[in-house]
């Protein structure tokens, strides 16, 4: 079997809904709207209202600047014969993990509202299915397990033949 035919990968992403443009717009829609309000309210004699939206303002393009940081996040998850790379860009911040798949174990941490899934290696631990639900990292550990034993199985296979 060629390392070409024995090959998973697997790409996961946040789910961004909207375009970095389409949130500059919003955004931009979002300031003129307040701000005119704030601006009206300081006509009409509530000037404190005007240095209130400002600071408002100030902290939803901090919240939409923290977004767009994290838009382009992912994990990408590549399992061939001999090697396991898990890839995770968190904002800035890029992770590479290459591991033996036999020495990989699954594990799976279940909590009344919570359950995580992570790759452990040599003392190493990796946390995996970070953009997923519950139900999708429950499916996500199936098939990496039934991707480890393949593999595991074919080089038993090559070792005894």
């Amino acid at each position: 079997m060629h390392a070409a035919e024995c090959c998973f990968s697997l790409t996961l992403r946040r789910n961004c809904s909207i375009s970095p443009g389409g949130l500059l717009w919003l955004l931009a829609l979002l300031v003129l709207l307040c701000l005119g309000i704030g601006a009206a309210f300081a006509a009409a004699g509530a000037w404190m209202v005007m240095p209130f939206s400002v600071v408002e303002m100030i902290m939803l393009g901090a919240a939409f600047y923290l977004q767009g940081r994290h838009a382009g996040d992912y994990e990408r998850i590549l399992l061939q014969e001999g090697r396991l790379v898990v890839e995770v860009c968190d904002g800035e911040d890029l992770r590479r993990s290459e591991l033996n798949p036999a020495w990989v174990r699954i594990a799976e941490r279940e909590k009344p509202c919570e359950y995580r899934l992570a790759l452990l290696s040599h003392g190493n631990e990796t946390v995996i299915g970070r953009h997923l639900d519950s139900i999708r990292r429950r499916q996500l550990a199936a098939v990496l397990k039934k991707q480890l034993r393949a593999i595991d199985g074919a080089a038993h296979g090559r070792a005894g033949g």
